[in-house]
């Protein structure tokens, strides 16, 4: 065991401890504002306007507990519209002219990366609720999705030991998330002796459509005589025309198996899905786990939606964990007021949908299982493997500028990208 997995092992013993000393809150007169920004139109629309309404609901429901701190919430919801210089525009008026007290939005690592400095500079508070490339930590954000070592990696051994691939095509949208993540995946498949040769990697661009040339390759990668296997980093609505040329092109699971890290019901909702039983996609929570919380969870959904057939995914669940954890470390804090919500929210403990819980970490990332699932006919996952919960890992450990840091934004240390070979903070962590 290397020291950067010792420290991180200690810091979860410490943290799960500490999350049972939060106590009550005080009362305040006005109404707490909750910035929700997240894309309703757009390429990105197709997934991120489910999670505006999962906030809402969210919101709801605190507000029929009695709100928080003896006040209402009240959201106050943008579009930034899948642009994401847009996104850093809407969240400064949220932070600045609305007066947020903590903001829950982005998809994108590009619309993320875009609001970074704006949080920071504003000592604001942001909740980032999808999986993401790692190779980052920043004292104002929470990274409440998956960190690679909680997705993409396990999805990879899941490939190799399962599956039996020997062969890779890493697919992705052209952006920040699937390029560092690829890199992330090739030096992790280099390292279990799968040859560069086996590995093909392709970029096209956000809401690409013509994707017969693209399948085809895959294809012909394919057809070498070695076990194949797509990882696909494709995002938002790109995803409706790749999986219907698969059916086209008659690539059945059995043949060539689409793992994928950004396709969950709400995707798959638009789809025919027959064609695509037995793809995979590998995620923290889906909408067919088992257990009394989620039952809870899509009952209510679909009462505050009134439709039975709006389907939950993963993210909205990330959403959750986000939002709840918030609040307990407000309450504690007895205070919205940004440091000391900061000083409280590291090791609270909230439930997670599985029948578990998810802990904050001192590196701004949560604890989780990890789950792989079966696309089936009717558009849900059957899960064929769930892991215990894993702490997520935001500096990758595959690579080489990366592997000796950490992140603890506890004080003293207070540092995003600390060296345990040096025994230095290397300054910001973004």
């Amino acid at each position: 065991m290397n020291l950067k997995s010792t420290i991180t092992g200690a810091a979860l013993g410490a943290v799960m401890a500490a999350s049972a000393a939060f106590g009550g809150a005080v009362a305040a007169d006005d109404t707490i504002k909750v910035g929700i920004l997240h894309s309703l139109s757009g390429t990105m629309a197709i997934s991120e306007t489910t999670l505006k309404d999962a906030m809402l609901m969210l919101i709801d429901e605190q507000n029929k507990k009695g709100g928080l701190l003896g006040k209402k919430l009240e959201a106050v919801v943008v579009d930034p519209a899948s642009d994401w210089p847009l996104f850093a525009e809407k969240a400064r008026e949220l932070i600045q002219k609305d007066k947020v007290a903590a903001v829950f939005g982005c998809w994108t690592s590009s619309s993320r990366k875009s609001v970074l400095p704006v949080f920071e500079e504003t000592n604001s508070i942001l909740f980032y609720p999808v999986q993401y490339e790692g190779e980052e930590s920043s004292r104002n954000i929470f990274y409440t999705g998956a960190a690679p070592n909680q997705q993409a990696i396990p999805a990879v051994d899941y490939l190799m030991e399962k599956e039996g691939v020997k062969r890779f095509v890493l697919e992705g949208t052209d952006y920040v998330y699937p390029r560092t993540t690829n890199k992330i995946l090739e030096a992790y498949l280099i390292s279990k002796g799968i040859p560069k040769e086996d590995i093909m990697t392709n970029y096209t661009p956000f809401g690409f459509s013509d994707w017969q040339t693209e399948v085809s390759k895959i294809k012909e990668f394919g057809s070498a005589g070695k076990k194949t296997a797509v990882v696909s980093t494709i995002n938002g609505d790109a995803n409706v025309p790749f999986y219907k040329e698969l059916g086209n092109k008659g690539i059945k699971a059995t043949d060539i198996p689409v793992v994928a890290f950004s396709v969950g019901e709400e995707e798959l909702a638009g789809l025919d899905t027959k064609p695509l039983v037995g793809h995979l996609a590998a995620w923290n929570y889906f909408e067919s786990v088992e257990s009394p919380a989620n039952k809870k969870f899509i009952k209510d959904w679909h009462a505050f939606t009134k439709n039975d057939k709006r389907v939950t995914n993963d993210p909205m669940e990330a959403a959750y964990i986000g939002f709840n954890a918030w609040v307990k470390a407000v309450q504690a804090a007895g205070t919205t007021d940004t440091d000391k919500v900061l000083d409280t929210i590291i090791g609270v403990s909230v439930p997670n949908l599985s029948g578990g819980y998810a802990t904050v970490m001192p590196n701004h990332h949560i604890t989780k299982p990890v789950l792989i699932g079966e696309i089936q006919a009717d558009g849900q996952f059957e899960i064929v493997q769930q892991t215990p919960a894993v702490v997520g890992d935001e500096w990758s450990d595959f690579l080489p500028d990366s592997k000796d840091l950490i992140s603890d934004w506890r004080k003293p240390m207070s540092c995003g990208n600390f060296n345990v070979a040096t025994g230095k903070c290397g300054g910001k962590g973004s």
